[in-house]
């Protein structure tokens, strides 16, 4: 069966290396522990070739949508930041016309210059055909809710494609008040993949509910990951308890996320948030995902072969819902 993956990254270690080391450090970036007995993820970053495409055969991945990893040009400020963003782009453009049939991209975004960000979203959807963007967490602080974004966002819905937003490092006051003071490597796991990354996605999307953002914009699509970034398990009570105090919104808080957020079930491949997923965003609102090479394709792979999901329903989970959302054409199927 035809399985699209959304959350696959990449890396142009070129482009990368022209950001300032002051710049990444203040950011958060820190080494990882990398595993002995298996390829290194940061290594596999920036392969997108041969090795790539053998491990989506051996897994049966028909397609990968790229997505540039950090650190990006969402880092950068100014000029420099516009530039390294279509830099990227134009990279992650040529890798899709040389396989059109098995890649398709999300933009990598200057966000540091909004008004030039949505042009450059323009730029990627109109002219390289790409299928939307990437937002990596929050921009100096700033969550998408910010109306400085407002631009981006516009855009988004008048080209009709999804933002999807991915996890970041926290910024350094989240980091010294709740991660600081622990083993170190300990210590950032728990504020990325351990638990901070996605309880900061949770809030990104709970800010734009609250904030009025998603009533502003209700034609925009938000895609996020890691089966729901936590919000499946808590949409019965985000329900209830935000009930007496949202009189400023058109919708309820679980209406409009239902309305106008995908996710994905990148790097989660477990069957209790699955079914958590299934029964309060439903089956056509999830798709598959793997968060290569953070997690290997065999795994994703896996996960599908053990759920039991009807044929119309696994087709759905593994590219129907994904090809609609994202218009991938006849032409991109593997």
């Amino acid at each position: 069966m035809r399985t699209v993956a959304l959350e696959e990254h990449c890396s142009f270690p070129s482009v990368a290396a022209r950001i300032d080391k002051s710049v990444l450090a203040r950011r958060g970036y820190r080494p990882r522990t990398l595993p002995k007995n298996a390829p290194s993820p940061l290594e596999l970053l920036a392969e997108v070739g041969e090795r790539r495409l053998k491990s989506m055969n051996d897994a049966g991945i028909s397609v990968q949508v790229l997505s540039n990893s950090g650190p990006g040009p969402d880092l950068v400020s100014g000029a420099d930041g516009v530039t390294m963003a279509r830099e990227t782009n134009d990279l992650l453009a040529k890798i899709v016309a040389d396989r059109p049939d098995r890649f398709a991209a999300f933009a990598a975004l200057p966000l540091q210059s909004p008004d030039a960000a949505a042009h450059e979203l323009a730029r990627a959807v109109k002219e390289l055909g790409f299928v939307g963007a990437m937002v990596h967490g929050t921009t100096e602080g700033r969550f998408l809710d910010h109306p400085s974004f407002d631009g981006i966002l516009a855009a988004a819905e008048q080209l009709d494609v999804p933002i999807y937003i991915h996890p970041h490092i926290p910024p350094e006051a989240v980091r010294q008040a709740y991660f600081s003071d622990l083993p170190a490597g300990a210590g950032r796991v728990l504020e990325t993949a351990g638990w901070g990354w996605h309880s900061e996605t949770a809030v990104h999307v709970l800010r734009m509910v609250v904030a009025g953002t998603l009533d502003r914009h209700p034609r925009l699509k938000v895609i996020i990951g890691h089966m729901g970034e936590m919000l499946p398990m808590m949409l019965d009570r985000i329900e209830h308890v935000f009930a007496l105090d949202t009189d400023h919104l058109k919708r309820s808080v679980r209406r409009t996320i239902l309305d106008q957020v995908w996710i994905t079930t990148s790097g989660i491949f477990d069957e209790p948030p699955f079914l958590a997923a299934m029964l309060t965003f439903g089956i056509d609102r999830i798709m598959f995902s793997v968060d290569y090479p953070y997690a290997p394709d065999a795994l994703g792979r896996a996960f599908l072969n053990r759920i039991s999901l009807s044929p119309t329903d696994m087709a759905k989970l593994t590219h129907g819902n994904a090809d609609a959302l994202l218009r991938l054409n006849g032409a991109r199927k593997g």
